[in-house]
């Protein structure tokens, strides 16, 4: 049984995060805590844990850490608990920064500890056979990704999220589409990204081998133009990614399973560690950069 330590308290961390860790079989949750201590209480006492009021006294009685907090408050925790020797199952992006996904990378690396970051679709079992089947069919040219969703409609849970009101789609709902593209075109060598209305940003990208891709993006897009598509075009003809099956509480679910079992076997070869959402940070941070500069920038 594997203990763990929530930190958030908000919409995700409520129906996604804690709802998941209360259900699974393997993973205790043991505490909460929160930038808004009445939240946390709140929290707390929905799954029958204590709220903590400190971060160090929750690492000290887990054994693994989840996160749905903003990225860069993500990070600094990331790197608290990694040093503590603390396992990590966090959230997308990893960071804001390429420096700080950098300390996670590093913290983890020296400690040993295993690492997860929920990028939601490659937890649905239907999405990853697809990814694997078409990767290993190889021959892809092109890869393009529509994601137009909105917060800002009437009931939306993050309407009010301060980090996704700043940072926009490029950092929401790019390493949805990253994590999609990346495993079958391959590692993204440059990019160029340009604005488009009501803060929506679009991507093109190189890739190894010399395939592109496109990932037109937006949070704020009508309510009639609201639309998810991700579609890969080369030698065996056009295939499009199937949305994922389980709701994102079944999906994290899988992300403990997958925790567990490197805890378990002792193995750090997760295909989405902080290792890769380290990859992902450094393509978002080359679009920012990007579309800022009006010009291709390369991807460290």
């Amino acid at each position: 049984m594997l203990r763990f330590g929530l930190f958030g308290t908000g919409h995700w961390a409520i129906e996604t995060h804690g709802k998941a860790l209360h259900a699974h079989p393997d993973a205790e949750l043991v505490g909460v805590w929160g930038r808004n201590p009445e939240r946390a209480a709140a929290l707390g006492e929905r799954y029958g844990v204590p709220a903590f009021a400190e971060v160090d006294a929750l690492l000290e009685v887990c054994d693994a850490i989840a996160v749905a907090l903003p990225p860069n408050i993500q990070a600094d925790i990331a790197v608290r608990a990694a040093a503590a020797g603390r396992h990590l199952l966090l959230d997308k992006p990893l960071a804001l920064t390429v420096e700080d996904a950098d300390r996670v990378v590093a913290a983890a690396e020296a400690s040993g500890v295993a690492s997860v970051v929920f990028f939601t679709q490659r937890f649905q079992p239907n999405v990853t056979a697809f990814l694997a089947a078409t990767a290993a069919a190889g021959g892809w040219q092109h890869g393009r990704t529509i994601a137009f969703a909105s917060i800002f409609q009437e009931g939306s849970p993050y309407g009010f999220s301060l980090w996704r009101r700043e940072h926009g789609a490029l950092w929401d709902i790019g390493p949805h589409a990253l994590s999609i593209i990346l495993p079958v075109l391959g590692k993204a060598t440059q990019v160029a990204a340009m604005d488009g209305p009501s803060g929506m940003v679009h991507l093109l990208l190189t890739h190894e081998g010399g395939a592109t891709s496109s990932a037109s993006l937006s949070l704020d897009a009508p309510g009639e133009a609201m639309a998810r598509e991700f579609v890969f075009y080369g030698e065996n003809g056009i295939e499009t990614v199937p949305l994922g099956e389980n709701d994102p509480a079944t999906a994290f679910g899988v992300a403990i399973d997958q925790l567990v079992e490197q805890v378990q076997a002792g193995t750090r070869d997760h295909l989405c560690d902080v290792w890769f959402g380290r990859e992902v940070v450094a393509i978002l941070a080359a679009a920012e950069t990007a579309r800022t500069e009006s010009r291709t920038v390369p991807v460290p």
